[in-house]
Protein backbone atom coordinates (compact mmCIF):
# COMPACT_ATOMS: atom_id res chain seq x y z
CA UNK A 1 0.00 0.00 0.00
CA UNK A 2 3.00 2.32 0.67
CA UNK A 3 4.25 1.72 -2.64
CA UNK A 4 1.56 2.57 -4.47
CA UNK A 5 0.86 5.64 -2.25
CA UNK A 6 4.88 6.83 -3.04
CA UNK A 7 3.83 6.70 -6.75
CA UNK A 8 3.78 10.42 -8.25
CA UNK A 9 0.29 9.83 -9.90
CA UNK A 10 -1.34 8.68 -6.41
CA UNK A 11 0.70 11.33 -4.63
CA UNK A 12 -1.02 13.85 -7.53
CA UNK A 13 -4.25 13.04 -6.88
CA UNK A 14 -3.97 12.85 -3.17
CA UNK A 15 -2.20 16.27 -3.12
CA UNK A 16 -5.50 17.70 -5.72
CA UNK A 17 -8.02 15.93 -3.37
CA UNK A 18 -6.91 17.14 -0.55
CA UNK A 19 -5.59 20.67 -1.80
CA UNK A 20 -9.83 21.13 -2.90
CA UNK A 21 -11.08 20.29 0.11
CA UNK A 22 -8.40 23.14 2.08
CA UNK A 23 -9.55 25.78 -0.18
CA UNK A 24 -13.17 25.05 0.33
CA UNK A 25 -12.35 24.71 3.87
CA UNK A 26 -10.51 28.29 3.70
CA UNK A 27 -13.30 29.77 1.54
CA UNK A 28 -15.69 28.92 3.85
CA UNK A 29 -14.43 30.02 6.97
CA UNK A 30 -13.23 33.18 5.27
CA UNK A 31 -17.19 33.52 4.25
CA UNK A 32 -18.35 33.09 8.00
CA UNK A 33 -15.54 35.30 9.53
CA UNK A 34 -16.82 38.07 6.89
CA UNK A 35 -20.77 37.38 7.92
CA UNK A 36 -19.61 38.47 11.98
CA UNK A 37 -17.53 41.40 11.20
CA UNK A 38 -19.70 42.67 8.46
CA UNK A 39 -22.89 41.34 10.90
CA UNK A 40 -24.72 40.69 7.55
CA UNK A 41 -26.99 37.96 6.97
CA UNK A 42 -26.82 37.59 3.30
CA UNK A 43 -22.44 36.08 3.72
CA UNK A 44 -24.48 33.33 6.26
CA UNK A 45 -27.23 32.72 3.68
CA UNK A 46 -24.55 32.18 1.38
CA UNK A 47 -22.64 29.90 3.37
CA UNK A 48 -25.48 28.02 4.63
CA UNK A 49 -26.46 27.20 0.87
CA UNK A 50 -23.49 26.62 -1.35
CA UNK A 51 -21.10 25.42 0.80
CA UNK A 52 -21.53 21.52 -0.04
CA UNK A 53 -21.78 22.38 -3.57
CA UNK A 54 -18.60 24.40 -3.88
CA UNK A 55 -16.72 21.75 -2.22
CA UNK A 56 -17.96 19.09 -4.62
CA UNK A 57 -17.53 21.16 -7.59
CA UNK A 58 -13.68 21.89 -6.32
CA UNK A 59 -12.85 18.11 -5.66
CA UNK A 60 -14.19 16.77 -9.14
CA UNK A 61 -12.59 20.06 -11.21
CA UNK A 62 -9.29 19.62 -9.28
CA UNK A 63 -9.97 15.44 -9.96
CA UNK A 64 -10.53 16.06 -13.48
CA UNK A 65 -7.63 17.97 -14.33
CA UNK A 66 -4.83 15.97 -11.83
CA UNK A 67 -6.46 12.83 -14.02
CA UNK A 68 -5.52 14.42 -17.27
CA UNK A 69 -2.43 15.26 -16.19
CA UNK A 70 -0.90 12.13 -14.63
CA UNK A 71 0.11 10.22 -17.66
CA UNK A 72 -2.29 7.18 -16.79
CA UNK A 73 -2.82 4.46 -19.65
CA UNK A 74 -5.27 5.28 -21.53
CA UNK A 75 -7.58 1.68 -20.52
CA UNK A 76 -7.67 3.83 -17.11
CA UNK A 77 -7.66 7.38 -18.12
CA UNK A 78 -10.12 6.99 -20.61
CA UNK A 79 -12.95 5.17 -18.26
CA UNK A 80 -11.90 7.60 -14.81
CA UNK A 81 -11.92 10.97 -16.53
CA UNK A 82 -15.43 10.08 -17.95
CA UNK A 83 -16.78 9.44 -14.70
CA UNK A 84 -15.27 12.50 -13.25
CA UNK A 85 -16.72 14.40 -15.86
CA UNK A 86 -19.99 13.33 -15.21
CA UNK A 87 -19.52 13.82 -11.55
CA UNK A 88 -18.24 17.62 -12.63
CA UNK A 89 -21.88 17.56 -14.27
CA UNK A 90 -23.23 17.19 -11.81
CA UNK A 91 -21.44 19.29 -9.29
CA UNK A 92 -21.87 21.79 -11.38
CA UNK A 93 -25.58 21.77 -11.79
CA UNK A 94 -25.87 21.51 -8.16
CA UNK A 95 -23.72 24.81 -7.70
CA UNK A 96 -25.77 26.98 -10.26
CA UNK A 97 -29.22 25.32 -8.57
CA UNK A 98 -27.72 26.38 -5.39
CA UNK A 99 -26.75 29.84 -6.81
CA UNK A 100 -29.92 30.35 -8.01
CA UNK A 101 -31.90 29.47 -4.75
CA UNK A 102 -29.65 31.77 -2.85
CA UNK A 103 -30.94 34.57 -5.43
CA UNK A 104 -34.30 33.63 -4.88
CA UNK A 105 -33.93 33.47 -0.98
CA UNK A 106 -32.70 36.74 -1.01
CA UNK A 107 -35.61 38.28 -2.75
CA UNK A 108 -37.92 36.72 -0.61
CA UNK A 109 -35.92 37.73 2.09
CA UNK A 110 -37.23 41.62 1.43
CA UNK A 111 -40.83 40.67 0.71
CA UNK A 112 -42.97 40.91 4.08
CA UNK A 113 -46.44 39.41 4.20
CA UNK A 114 -46.83 40.29 7.46
CA UNK A 115 -48.03 43.40 7.03
CA UNK A 116 -51.79 44.80 6.43
CA UNK A 117 -52.08 45.31 2.38
CA UNK A 118 -49.63 42.72 1.34
CA UNK A 119 -51.34 42.11 -2.12
CA UNK A 120 -47.99 42.76 -3.48
CA UNK A 121 -45.63 40.64 -1.33
CA UNK A 122 -47.99 37.95 -1.75
CA UNK A 123 -47.61 37.88 -5.98
CA UNK A 124 -44.36 38.28 -5.57
CA UNK A 125 -43.92 35.05 -3.17
CA UNK A 126 -46.11 32.95 -5.38
CA UNK A 127 -44.30 33.82 -8.58
CA UNK A 128 -40.87 32.89 -6.89
CA UNK A 129 -42.35 29.86 -5.65
CA UNK A 130 -42.56 28.35 -9.16
CA UNK A 131 -39.68 30.54 -10.63
CA UNK A 132 -38.08 28.16 -8.28
CA UNK A 133 -39.58 24.48 -9.04
CA UNK A 134 -38.97 25.30 -12.73
CA UNK A 135 -35.52 26.51 -12.10
CA UNK A 136 -34.84 23.48 -10.42
CA UNK A 137 -36.32 21.24 -13.35
CA UNK A 138 -34.45 23.01 -15.91
CA UNK A 139 -31.39 22.96 -13.91
CA UNK A 140 -31.90 19.33 -14.10
CA UNK A 141 -32.73 18.35 -17.54
CA UNK A 142 -29.77 20.76 -18.69
CA UNK A 143 -27.33 18.76 -16.58
CA UNK A 144 -29.09 15.34 -17.81
CA UNK A 145 -28.62 16.19 -21.11
CA UNK A 146 -24.58 17.10 -20.76
CA UNK A 147 -23.69 14.04 -19.19
CA UNK A 148 -25.86 11.13 -21.53
CA UNK A 149 -23.73 13.91 -24.22
CA UNK A 150 -20.52 12.67 -23.04
CA UNK A 151 -21.31 8.77 -24.23
CA UNK A 152 -20.59 8.17 -27.67
CA UNK A 153 -23.38 6.99 -28.70
CA UNK A 154 -25.58 9.16 -27.77
CA UNK A 155 -23.43 11.97 -30.23
CA UNK A 156 -23.46 8.69 -32.95
CA UNK A 157 -27.16 7.96 -32.80
CA UNK A 158 -28.23 11.34 -31.61
CA UNK A 159 -30.74 11.58 -35.24
CA UNK A 160 -32.38 8.15 -34.41
CA UNK A 161 -32.74 8.97 -30.48
CA UNK A 162 -34.26 12.35 -31.55
CA UNK A 163 -36.54 10.76 -33.70
CA UNK A 164 -37.67 7.84 -31.77
CA UNK A 165 -37.88 11.09 -28.86
CA UNK A 166 -40.25 12.52 -31.24
CA UNK A 167 -42.43 9.71 -31.23
CA UNK A 168 -42.83 8.77 -27.61
CA UNK A 169 -43.30 12.44 -26.87
CA UNK A 170 -46.43 12.18 -28.72
CA UNK A 171 -47.31 9.25 -26.82
CA UNK A 172 -46.61 10.81 -23.73
CA UNK A 173 -48.16 14.23 -24.59
CA UNK A 174 -51.40 12.28 -24.99
CA UNK A 175 -50.84 10.14 -21.95
CA UNK A 176 -50.27 12.80 -19.84
CA UNK A 177 -52.84 15.38 -21.19
CA UNK A 178 -54.48 15.99 -17.94
CA UNK A 179 -50.99 16.46 -16.08
CA UNK A 180 -49.56 19.32 -18.77
CA UNK A 181 -53.05 20.83 -18.56
CA UNK A 182 -52.62 21.22 -14.73
CA UNK A 183 -48.93 22.84 -15.64
CA UNK A 184 -49.81 25.25 -18.34
CA UNK A 185 -53.38 26.11 -15.96
CA UNK A 186 -50.84 26.83 -12.98
CA UNK A 187 -48.53 28.96 -15.25
CA UNK A 188 -51.61 30.85 -16.00
CA UNK A 189 -52.57 31.20 -12.50
CA UNK A 190 -49.43 32.55 -11.57
CA UNK A 191 -48.13 34.63 -13.58
CA UNK A 192 -51.69 36.42 -14.82
CA UNK A 193 -52.04 37.08 -11.16
CA UNK A 194 -55.66 35.74 -11.02
CA UNK A 195 -54.43 33.73 -7.75
CA UNK A 196 -51.78 33.95 -5.21
CA UNK A 197 -50.63 32.69 -2.20
CA UNK A 198 -52.48 33.51 0.89
CA UNK A 199 -55.64 34.82 -1.14
CA UNK A 200 -58.70 34.57 0.84
CA UNK A 201 -61.21 32.44 -1.34
CA UNK A 202 -64.48 30.42 -1.66
CA UNK A 203 -64.68 27.47 -3.29
CA UNK A 204 -66.84 24.70 -3.57
CA UNK A 205 -68.94 26.45 -0.65
CA UNK A 206 -65.51 26.63 1.24
CA UNK A 207 -64.46 29.76 3.27
CA UNK A 208 -60.36 29.11 2.79
CA UNK A 209 -56.88 30.33 2.36
CA UNK A 210 -54.55 30.07 -0.59
CA UNK A 211 -51.87 27.69 1.54
CA UNK A 212 -49.95 25.99 -1.50
CA UNK A 213 -49.89 26.89 -5.21
CA UNK A 214 -47.79 24.37 -7.48
CA UNK A 215 -47.85 23.66 -10.91
CA UNK A 216 -50.58 20.57 -11.15
CA UNK A 217 -52.18 21.67 -7.65
CA UNK A 218 -53.75 24.33 -5.04
CA UNK A 219 -53.87 23.55 -1.53
CA UNK A 220 -56.80 25.68 0.15
CA UNK A 221 -56.45 25.72 4.28
CA UNK A 222 -60.14 26.01 5.34
CA UNK A 223 -61.59 27.90 7.99
CA UNK A 224 -61.77 24.92 10.19
CA UNK A 225 -58.25 23.61 9.48
CA UNK A 226 -59.12 21.03 6.76
CA UNK A 227 -57.53 21.18 3.41
CA UNK A 228 -58.99 21.38 0.49
CA UNK A 229 -56.41 20.04 -2.55
CA UNK A 230 -57.99 20.98 -6.73
CA UNK A 231 -56.32 20.87 -9.42
CA UNK A 232 -55.21 23.57 -11.21
CA UNK A 233 -57.34 23.51 -13.81
CA UNK A 234 -60.56 23.99 -11.32
CA UNK A 235 -59.37 27.61 -10.94
CA UNK A 236 -59.17 28.03 -14.88
CA UNK A 237 -62.16 26.39 -15.79
CA UNK A 238 -64.80 27.21 -12.93
CA UNK A 239 -66.19 30.26 -11.56
CA UNK A 240 -64.68 30.95 -7.73
CA UNK A 241 -64.42 34.23 -5.41
CA UNK A 242 -61.68 36.05 -4.69
CA UNK A 243 -61.79 38.32 -1.65
CA UNK A 244 -58.58 39.64 -2.08
CA UNK A 245 -58.06 40.03 -5.74
CA UNK A 246 -57.25 43.90 -6.05
CA UNK A 247 -57.46 44.45 -2.40
CA UNK A 248 -57.47 43.22 1.27
CA UNK A 249 -60.44 45.36 2.26
CA UNK A 250 -63.48 42.90 2.65
CA UNK A 251 -67.34 44.58 3.47
CA UNK A 252 -68.66 42.87 6.68
CA UNK A 253 -72.69 42.49 6.34
CA UNK A 254 -75.14 41.59 8.94
CA UNK A 255 -78.55 40.42 7.97
CA UNK A 256 -81.40 40.93 11.01
CA UNK A 257 -84.89 39.77 10.16
CA UNK A 258 -86.87 42.11 12.75
CA UNK A 259 -90.75 42.58 13.19
CA UNK A 260 -91.90 45.51 10.85
CA UNK A 261 -92.23 47.74 14.33
CA UNK A 262 -88.89 47.92 15.16
CA UNK A 263 -87.83 51.32 15.86
CA UNK A 264 -85.02 51.51 12.76
CA UNK A 265 -83.92 54.80 13.97
CA UNK A 266 -82.85 53.93 17.40
CA UNK A 267 -81.40 50.93 15.75
CA UNK A 268 -78.96 52.48 13.69
CA UNK A 269 -78.09 54.92 16.24
CA UNK A 270 -77.01 51.40 18.23
CA UNK A 271 -75.73 50.42 15.79
CA UNK A 272 -73.41 53.42 14.67
CA UNK A 273 -71.98 52.97 18.49
CA UNK A 274 -71.21 49.63 17.83
CA UNK A 275 -69.14 50.06 14.87
CA UNK A 276 -67.71 53.06 15.96
CA UNK A 277 -66.36 51.29 19.28
CA UNK A 278 -65.33 48.11 17.43
CA UNK A 279 -61.61 48.35 17.00
CA UNK A 280 -61.89 45.52 13.61
CA UNK A 281 -63.74 48.04 11.84
CA UNK A 282 -61.29 50.41 9.31
CA UNK A 283 -63.24 54.05 9.62
CA UNK A 284 -63.69 53.36 5.76
CA UNK A 285 -67.60 53.36 5.59
CA UNK A 286 -71.07 51.83 7.37
CA UNK A 287 -74.54 52.14 6.79
CA UNK A 288 -77.88 50.44 7.88
CA UNK A 289 -80.91 49.53 5.84
CA UNK A 290 -83.61 48.02 5.47
CA UNK A 291 -83.60 46.00 2.40
CA UNK A 292 -86.61 43.85 2.29
CA UNK A 293 -89.39 42.37 3.65
CA UNK A 294 -91.18 39.16 4.16
CA UNK A 295 -94.88 38.26 5.30
CA UNK A 296 -93.76 38.12 9.31
CA UNK A 297 -90.48 40.54 9.33
CA UNK A 298 -88.53 42.96 7.94
CA UNK A 299 -84.63 42.63 6.73
CA UNK A 300 -82.51 45.09 8.24
CA UNK A 301 -78.83 44.82 6.79
CA UNK A 302 -75.57 46.35 8.56
CA UNK A 303 -72.61 46.81 6.42
CA UNK A 304 -69.00 48.11 7.66
CA UNK A 305 -65.64 47.74 5.87
CA UNK A 306 -62.63 46.17 7.24
CA UNK A 307 -58.98 45.58 6.88
CA UNK A 308 -59.46 41.72 5.44
CA UNK A 309 -61.25 38.73 5.29
CA UNK A 310 -60.76 37.55 8.57
CA UNK A 311 -61.42 40.89 10.59
CA UNK A 312 -64.44 41.14 8.21
CA UNK A 313 -66.12 37.64 9.68
CA UNK A 314 -65.00 39.03 13.31
CA UNK A 315 -66.67 42.08 12.83
CA UNK A 316 -69.49 40.60 11.60
CA UNK A 317 -70.06 38.22 14.14
CA UNK A 318 -69.57 40.80 16.87
CA UNK A 319 -72.15 43.15 15.14
CA UNK A 320 -75.17 40.56 15.35
CA UNK A 321 -74.45 39.57 19.06
CA UNK A 322 -74.51 42.84 20.06
CA UNK A 323 -77.27 43.96 17.94
CA UNK A 324 -79.14 41.05 19.16
CA UNK A 325 -78.43 41.23 22.84
CA UNK A 326 -79.67 45.45 22.54
CA UNK A 327 -82.90 44.38 20.97
CA UNK A 328 -83.70 41.41 23.76
CA UNK A 329 -82.69 43.79 26.65
CA UNK A 330 -84.71 47.04 25.24
CA UNK A 331 -87.21 46.07 22.32
CA UNK A 332 -88.10 42.58 22.89
CA UNK A 333 -90.93 43.25 21.13
CA UNK A 334 -89.30 44.10 18.02
CA UNK A 335 -88.18 40.26 18.08
CA UNK A 336 -89.99 38.39 14.75
CA UNK A 337 -93.46 37.25 16.44
CA UNK A 338 -96.12 34.82 14.66
CA UNK A 339 -99.59 36.55 14.68
CA UNK A 340 -102.57 34.42 14.71
CA UNK A 341 -106.62 35.59 15.21
CA UNK A 342 -109.27 33.15 16.56
CA UNK A 343 -112.97 33.20 15.31
CA UNK A 344 -113.79 33.65 18.43
CA UNK A 345 -117.89 34.48 16.77
CA UNK A 346 -118.16 32.03 14.90
CA UNK A 347 -117.58 29.14 17.35
CA UNK A 348 -119.90 30.78 19.58
CA UNK A 349 -122.86 30.91 16.94
CA UNK A 350 -121.74 27.08 16.26
CA UNK A 351 -122.02 26.43 20.11
CA UNK A 352 -125.43 28.01 20.13
CA UNK A 353 -126.58 25.94 17.03
CA UNK A 354 -125.67 23.24 18.72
Amino acid sequence: MLDVLSEPTTVLLLGTLVGAVAIGWLSARAVLVAARVTRRPFLERIHDRCHRSWLATLVTVGELSAVRSAGLPAEVERPLGHLLVIATIGAVSWLVASIAFLVEDGVMHHVDVDVRDNRRARRVRTQMGIIRRLTAVLITVIGLAAALMTFDTMRTYGASVLASAGLVGVVAGLAAQTTLSNVFAGLQLVFTDALRFDDIVVVEGQWGRIEELTLTYVVVHLWDERRLVLPATYFTTTPFENWTRSESRVIAAVELHLDPSAPVAELRARARELVEDNPLWDRREWVLQVTGSTELTMIVRITASAADASSAWDLKCDLREDLLAWVQEHHPSALPRVRTTTATGSVERERRAA
